[in-house]
């Protein structure tokens, strides 16, 4: 089987071009057989990770990797619905053992924005099962992304890669901080209600904010996570008539267009009388219009604008990293010999039919010569000797058959294969032989 891996991230891709990718949860399955429809070659398995940083296909087919890259190129930007040559300058490929390195990487934390961030380990498990229901996730992509889960495990309880670096959540609070003195002063609104707004709003909670809200748009999912911390809970119906009571504004939903526009924050920053407003706009895609950050009293930072702060440097903080990396070689290496052994699997299963159809015929002409009233040990003897000659046939052949070097490397092949362990083996090897 070879495996392949397709994708753009917040390394390769803008925010607004990533954010034509994005896929909710409940598209996954049926992108997912849309896909498998599309390609059709040899009946490839098939999952997607999506989340705010990244969109990547991973796929495993017994097809070679590199005739999969331009159908998966072709179907990922009809998705988007960007022209291929577009996509393709933003996309990155992996193949195989890169694939593995690549998946290990993500899921342990070494290939997102914030070094070590926890969060992508579940959004991987999510697109698993997802892949799973919908029926394209077989027994190769299972064995990855199991891998990768084991070795993000490895990598958490063995260093110390979380530990060096802040949060997005974490990271918002900062910001709000360096715009307001006193965050226990300020009215902050949470739209969505999601597991990223519960981790902001947590790290919010901790500074005690004189107000907080929480707009979503299935009111009961709000009023629950409003609960959690004490908050009001709104209906996005009022959003626009409500905008101006709250100094930061921080959004996480999975919306296809943006629920705060330009008009909306205008209006609030004129009734605010030049009071400023932070938001944060941690959608993908946006959940703000980007045109909002020209307003002079409005901050508004995305995901992408995150990113200097969430990154930490430093002796301790590289040597986590070269111990992770070390543990994803490990596991590199272990899938890639399981997928070695996977490909021996046909020659290995076609053997045994050939075994069993060497049996059945020896088996039929045994009980023939016993119906015919022969001794056993004849008969015995017989079945044994035909056996044995059906084994060694091939091999002698090919021995016979063979001159020069091809006949050494092949009796030294014949010899490991029927002599192993075998005191007659050439060269007077033995005992466990080579």
């Amino acid at each position: 089987m070879s495996v392949l891996t397709l994708g753009l991230n917040h390394t390769t891709a803008p925010l607004d071009l990533r954010g034509r990718f994005s896929f909710a949860p409940e598209q996954l399955g049926p992108a997912l057989r849309g896909f498998s429809q599309r390609v059709q070659r040899s009946l490839p398995e098939a999952a997607i990770v999506s989340t705010c940083n990244r969109t990547e296909v991973y796929v495993a087919t017994g097809a070679p990797a590199p005739e999969l890259v331009a159908p998966t190129l072709d179907w990922l930007a009809q998705q988007g619905g960007v022209p291929s040559g577009q996509l393709r300058e933003h996309t990155y490929v992996r193949e195989d053992r890169e694939a593995a390195r690549h998946a290990f990487r993500v899921a342990a934390g070494l290939d997102s924005m914030v070094l070590g961030e926890p969060q992508i380990l579940g959004q991987m498990k999510q697109a698993v099962r997802l892949a799973d229901e919908a029926g394209t996730l077989g027994t190769t992509l299972h064995q990855l992304f199991q891998r990768s889960f084991s070795v993000a495990k490895e990598v958490r309880t063995s260093t110390e890669i979380g530990a060096h670096s802040i949060s997005m959540a974490a990271a918002s609070v900062r910001l709000a901080g360096q715009l307001f003195e006193d965050l226990s002063r300020i009215h902050v609104l949470f739209v969505g209600a999601g597991e990223m707004i519960e981790l902001v709003a947590t790290h919010f909670a901790a500074r005690s904010p004189r107000g907080m809200a929480v707009a979503n748009r299935t009111l009961e999912r709000g009023e629950k996570l409003a609960a959690r911390f004490g908050a009001q809970a709104l209906r996005l119906a009022d959003l626009p008539a409500r905008l101006h009571e709250y100094d930061a504004v921080v959004s996480c939903t999975a919306s296809t267009l943006p629920l705060i526009g330009l008009g909306a924050v205008e209006r609030a920053l004129k009734v605010r009388r030049r009071r400023p407003m932070f938001l944060v706009d941690l959608a993908v895609p946006r959940d703000i219009e980007p045109e909002v950050a020209r307003l002079p009293d409005a901050y508004l930072y995305t995901v992408d604008d995150l990113s200097a702060l969430v990154q930490s440097a430093g002796e301790k903080r590289q040597a986590a990293v070269q111990q992770a990396e070390a543990i994803i070689d490990a596991g590199v290496q272990s899938f890639a010999h399981w997928l070695d052994q996977r490909a021996a699997v046909p020659l290995i299963q076609a053997l045994n039919r050939q075994a069993d159809d060497w049996q059945a015929v020896e088996l039929h002409r045994a009980r023939k010569l016993l119906a015919r009233g022969e001794a056993p040990d004849k008969v015995l003897e017989a079945l044994a000797h035909g056996l044995a000659g059906k084994m060694l046939h091939g091999a002698l052949a090919e021995l016979h058959a063979a001159e020069g070097e091809e006949r050494e490397r092949l009796a030294d092949t014949v010899a490991r294969l029927f002599l192993r362990g075998s005191s007659r083996a050439p060269g007077g090897r033995g005992g466990s032989g080579r």
